[in-house]
């Protein structure tokens, strides 16, 4: 059963490519600059990432290690919603509404940050979601997630 609710239990953003990623607990959406602060939040196909905490854990237990969910470099962290198959829907953080427009691929970068984390995050979407900003607002951590399906299910 795909997972539709839950909630928002991290923020994060970086200045700059390969930036260090800085955890926030309050962050502005906007569809010029997605996550404000956030380097890629130009608009297109990835303005924002989304990932669940539930896959991130999957990923880690294949791993045998617990790591910090920023080494993923997502802005925002998620539990208790299924992101796999999700492309064309709809996630809402009270105003704000973001498409998703496709899975976050896993990329050698994973490897920089831990051997093997990039093949632990390719299988069922484990990578998270991209996302375009549909409209923005103001989002918290500890805030509700829903997903919208939006192919009629």
């Amino acid at each position: 059963m795909n997972q539709k609710h839950g909630e928002l239990i991290g923020i994060a953003v970086r200045a700059k490519s390969r930036g260090l990623m800085q955890e926030v607990d309050v962050a502005e959406i906007t569809i010029e600059n997605g996550v404000m602060h956030d380097f890629r939040g130009k608009p297109g196909e990835r303005q924002v990432t989304v990932l669940a905490a539930e896959d991130w854990d999957a990923a880690c237990s294949d791993l045998g290690k617990r790591l910090p969910w920023t080494y993923r470099r997502a802005n925002l962290y998620v539990k208790g919603i299924k992101l796999q198959d999700a492309k064309d829907s709809i996630v809402r953080l009270g105003d704000v509404m973001l498409l998703v427009t496709g899975e976050t691929d896993p990329c050698p970068r994973m490897d920089e940050a831990e051997p093997g984390l990039m093949s632990a995050l390719k299988p069922d979407w484990r990578g998270g979601v991209c996302c375009r900003v549909i409209r923005g607002g103001e989002i918290a951590t500890d805030m509700p997630v829903r997903i919208e399906i939006q192919n009629g299910e």
